[in-house]
């Protein structure tokens, strides 16, 4: 039985050319050959899977190559290569610092330096993962890595470049290492698949790429497990079902859900996905994905972040030409900080469900506003008119009476009545003439101003209500502007910091600023600074005084007392203090009796 070699092996790149995703860093290594440029130190830094390792061995292998070609590539024909394809070469070493990063390692490899190389002009040690080596290890190797024999290089590869003292660092040349783009991984996973005798659904490519976040080793990993789960045919389906990934289409799904303000919907998918054995926290932070790609899929200058297949993106298109951009702030906002308070939520599903009634609501809420707006008010229409007989004026007024177009009564207040005094000819001022029939409605849709009726000329039958002899017709101890007494303002005062007993300072506070009664209804009331007036404000002290005193009419007049006339309170030493300066023999007295201050 023949031997599987995983593609990520099977496939690795072996010229600069070859590899992917990282042009630049390529180019920069092959120029350095080409001008004979070659530093003593390498740190290729970036994440796991982007080809740090792979470009440290093409590099040892292509300076050691005996007949480079024209674009600089190892030739794969010379001695050197030979050795280094067959895993036999002695000019490379390389050094797992997971294992070996102790001390004595570090010498070990620094002893071995000094030996220089039997075939080929350079002896090559990459050392992987040299983050893990001991700060003891990266001491004893910081002399060597500043000046190693003319014939050795060091090439560092790690995918922390963070946990590296910088003294090390600064004796390197740096190269960064990019994320491989989704583009090149589906566009390489193709050249696999056809080696490899695989079809494979583009749709299914995208995915695989996006579940590898960039690393192209673990693209090639996934891509062998399918293989293995599907055979030579893998469709999009296969790919959701073996990897469980979030189906594109729950999303297009919800979101088309959430434009029709379908609440019943929507909750019905997230249960669907729930059942499906997701956590709801991986479909918000899906969720709150989508809509980002629906946001940057509505310009064709940010279509270029989309990072899907082309079918993929022309629904992205389609649907974000049916979306507001309103509506997808909103919703990413809503999405995000479902995300945020995810983690200390009790009940985390109720907290995704709210989230999206909320998203659901939106577009429902923006069409009442719009119909509000675009419904034109509907004009009153005036059916029949109301006579009211003025004896008192000489003449007659008629009315509009106002009813809707449905043909329903519509009772409006009446209009303002002028209070005159009778007139000395007038037989019976309280005399009242029966009104019509129907009541007066009186219309202000007509005229700027209802008329005027005078009360004394208005004849109705007797109600039996006298009027008061002095011609006051209010009754007094209902009236808003009642008259106080400096005793009853300081009497509500007092009664309103009682209010707070169980905040004495605010109590005794109150208590230190009693009012005192001013001009034109203004109460006097003297503060020491102005925050103590937003306090009575929020206190809703004037309110209170206003139903105490029944008077409506009433407002604070506030004075600011200025800091040299405020009260200044001393504690015991300053008291003590200020009379020691103004008679010293308190000082002595104080002295000889050894007395000591509370």
């Amino acid at each position: 039985m023949e031997s599987f070699l995983v593609s990520a092996r099977k496939y690795r790149p072996a010229t600069f050319r070859s590899v992917v995703g990282q042009e630049s860093l390529t180019t920069t290594l092959r120029n350095a050959i080409k001008s004979n440029k070659l530093a003593h130190a390498y740190l290729f830094c970036g994440p796991r899977g982007v080809g740090k390792t792979t470009c440290a061995r093409i590099f040892a292998k292509t300076i050691n190559c005996e007949h480079l070609t024209e674009d600089y590539e190892a030739c794969n024909q010379c001695e050197s290569c030979k050795t280094f394809n067959e895993q036999r070469s002695y000019n490379i070493h390389e050094l797992d610092a997971a294992s070996n990063n102790g001390v004595d390692d570090i010498r070990s490899l620094t002893d071995q330096v000094r030996v220089p190389p039997q075939v080929g002009r350079y002896s090559v040690y990459i050392i992987d993962e040299v983050h893990m080596l001991s700060t003891g290890a990266f001491n004893a190797f910081l002399k060597t890595l500043e000046e190693p024999p003319a014939h050795a290089i060091f090439i560092l590869a790690t995918t922390e470049k963070h946990k590296i003292i910088p003294t090390i660092l600064s004796r390197c040349q740096i190269y960064d290492f990019n994320r491989i783009s989704i583009t090149d991984t589906v566009n390489h996973l193709k050249y696999v698949a056809g080696e490899e005798h695989v079809t494979i659904e583009e749709s299914a490519l995208n995915v695989i790429a996006q579940k590898s976040d960039g690393g192209m080793r673990d693209a090639l990993s996934i891509f062998d497990q399918l293989v293995s789960f599907s055979g030579n045919n893998i469709t999009y389906q296969d790919v959701i079902d073996n990897l469980n990934v979030l189906d594109y289409e729950y999303y297009f799904r919800l979101v088309n859900a959430f434009l029709h303000g379908n609440v019943a919907e929507s909750l019905l998918l997230f249960n669907e996905v729930l059942n499906k054995g997701f956590e709801a926290q991986h479909f918000i932070t899906g969720l709150s994905s989508h809509l980002r790609d629906v946001l940057v899929s509505k310009d064709a200058s940010t279509l270029q972040l989309l990072e899907v297949g082309a079918e993929i993106a022309e629904r992205y298109r389609q649907q974000a030409s049916a979306c507001p951009t309103e509506f997808i702030f909103d919703a990413l906002k809503i999405s995000n900080d479902c995300d945020l308070n995810y983690r200390i939520s009790k009940n985390k599903r109720l907290l995704v469900e709210l989230a999206l009634i909320r998203i659901s609501q939106l577009t429902t809420d923006k069409k009442k506003v719009l119909t509000a707006e675009k419904t034109p008010l509907k004009p009153l229409e005036v059916t029949e008119t109301a006579t009211i007989n003025q004896t008192g004026q000489g003449g007659s007024q008629t009315a509009p009476v106002v009813t809707p177009p449905q043909q329903a009564q519509v009772l409006a207040e009446p209009a303002p009545a002028e209070i005159t005094p009778p007139a000395a000819t007038s037989a019976n001022p309280a005399e009242i003439t029966a009104a019509p029939k129907k009541p007066a409605v009186v219309s202000v849709g007509k005229t700027n101003r209802p008329p005027s009726i005078s009360i004394s000329s208005i004849k109705t039958e007797p109600t039996g209500i006298s009027q008061p002899e002095n011609g006051s017709s209010v009754d007094e101890g209902l009236t808003t502007d009642k008259p106080f007494t400096a005793d009853q303002l300081t009497d509500a005062w007092k009664s309103f910091a009682n209010q707070f007993e169980k905040d004495q300072v605010t109590r005794g506070f109150l208590l230190s600023h009693i009012p005192t009664i001013g001009m034109d209804n203004n109460i006097n009331l003297s503060l020491d600074n102005k925050f103590q007036e937003k306090e009575i404000s929020q206190m809703h002290a004037l309110e209170f005084l206003r139903k105490t005193l029944h008077n409506n009419s009433l407002n604070f007049q506030i004075d600011i007392i200025p800091d040299e006339e405020q009260k200044v309170y001393l504690n015991p030493q300053e008291i003590y203090k200020k009379m020691a300066d103004a008679n010293p023999a308190l000082a002595l007295l104080r002295k000889n009796l050894d007395m000591e201050l509370d």
